[in-house]
């Protein structure tokens, strides 16, 4: 899941601060999301599949379709 978190990110050429703002969060938090060290909430899932345009089972890795 972090991972694919991560490259979609970077796949918009976004930063950190900019993904952290659509999901109503800290720059530090988003990283700790991104590195593994925090789980996201259910609504920040939801919000980030929104924003990228892709399902919460393809961020979750539960498949590859997006």
């Amino acid at each position: 899941m972090y991972k694919r978190i991560k490259d979609l990110r970077e796949d918009y050429d976004l930063k950190q601060s900019d993904i952290a703002k659509v999901i109503n969060t800290t720059q530090q938090q988003y990283s700790k999301i991104e590195s593994g060290k925090s789980e996201p909430t259910a609504e920040k899932l939801i919000k980030l599949a929104g924003f990228y345009k892709v399902s919460v089972d393809y961020i979750l890795g539960l498949s590859d379709k997006k």
